[in-house]
């Protein structure tokens, strides 16, 4: 890879607790190879059509993340994401219950949980828990960045609720408090070889017999070996939620109500909590407070608004509840180093250009 990456995160790789990957011959986890021999071709030479996503919407109440083509009884999806094409080149703090396996095709990306920050370079892959709060953003020496994912519900691998599998594979995994994300860097041979099992679990086209089939095997196989690395968290004693469940709730007062005056009595309020408490939830999870992540949160909704339309920077200021245009162009410059107009100017022009 061109990048360097720094050690993972300590919250992720305990001294003493790393474990190598089980050995596919001898591993009861794994698929004998007869049961996974899918018609690849060079996986170099493969093109999967994926739909590119370059901003994602959030769903009113909940205000988790909406996965269009999202279906009941198929529940997965594959996406390209290019995350210097969003604005502001990041995505904001969200979560989902799906779980989300990726591949980093190119660039480099940081992917951010409550619990810290892991960089993820070319080459690399990882997977994000159900229900962790995350957001992403692109480091500053890199001009472009793709990444593969895949997102799928629990249920896709597990079967009908309460089942065996479900029971014995995922459930002890989505609901360990001690694993938000799992990284895969390719300078580690025991990571290399399960990389590559995630890239090439790209390559299965969606056009062959037999691809819903494959495709589940496929990341089943991928999913007993994230199990055998990660065994050793999920053993250790689970972390509370009940932080992370109170700073979801304050999230969503703040999403559904942005554009007002809000204090952070009124946030803290919305959870049930004291203001100090909320103070040290938005610390330990955002590493921010309360009011830091307001304006954040009304500039991503200015930012969006300011490349969707063509609204005056006056009527986007207080759309955002950014108080004057003086106020609005002096955050705006110190979190983008532009002014608006020269942010909806150089992302318009953009737009036009990727058409």
């Amino acid at each position: 890879s061109q990048f360097s990456c720094p050690a993972p995160s300590s919250f992720l790789r305990p001294a003493a607790a790393r474990v190598p990957f089980a050995n596919p011959q001898t591993s009861k986890c794994f698929f004998p190879k007869s049961m996974i021999n899918y018609p690849y071709k060079n996986p170099q030479e493969v093109t999967r059509p994926l739909k590119t996503i370059h901003s994602i919407k959030l769903r009113e109440g909940s205000k988790e993340e909406i996965l269009p083509d999202f279906s009941p009884d198929f529940p997965y999806i594959a996406s390209r994401s290019e995350v210097d094409k969003f604005a502001g080149r990041f995505v904001p703090w969200h979560w989902h219950k799906e779980i989300e396996l990726f591949y980093v095709q190119c660039g480099a990306v940081e992917y951010y949980t409550p619990k810290g920050k892991t960089v993820f370079p070319e080459g690399s892959a990882g997977l994000v828990n159900s229900n962790i709060l995350h957001m992403t953003r692109i480091p500053d020496y890199v001009s472009r960045n793709s990444s593969t994912i895949h997102l799928f519900d629990a249920s896709f691998l597990g079967g009908q609720q309460g089942s065996r599998i479900e029971q014995k594979y995922i459930t002890p995994l989505i609901t360990s408090g001690n694993i938000e994300i799992i990284p895969l860097m390719p300078d580690d041979p025991r990571e290399a070889e399960l990389i590559e099992a995630v890239r090439e679990s790209f390559c299965i086209l969606p056009e062959e017999y037999g691809y819903e089939m494959k495709l589940r095997a496929a990341l089943s196989e991928i999913w007993c070996r994230f199990l055998s690395f990660a065994s050793p968290w999920m053993d250790g004693k689970a972390a509370s939620n009940k932080t992370n469940d109170k700073l979801k709730m304050m999230m969503v007062y703040i999403h559904e109500h942005f554009p007002e005056k809000i204090t952070v009595s009124e946030i803290a309020a919305s959870a049930f909590i004291s203001e100090r408490e909320c103070f040290r939830a938005f610390q330990e999870c955002l590493h921010m407070t309360p009011a830091e992540y307001l304006k954040s949160y009304r500039l991503q909704n200015a930012c969006h608004m300011l490349v969707a339309g063509q609204e005056s920077i006056t009527t986007v200021c207080h759309a955002c509840g950014l108080g004057s245009s003086s106020y609005f162009g002096k955050v705006f410059r110190e979190q983008f180093g532009c002014t608006p107009l020269e942010y909806r100017r150089t992302w318009q022009d953009n737009d036009i250009k990727r058409q």
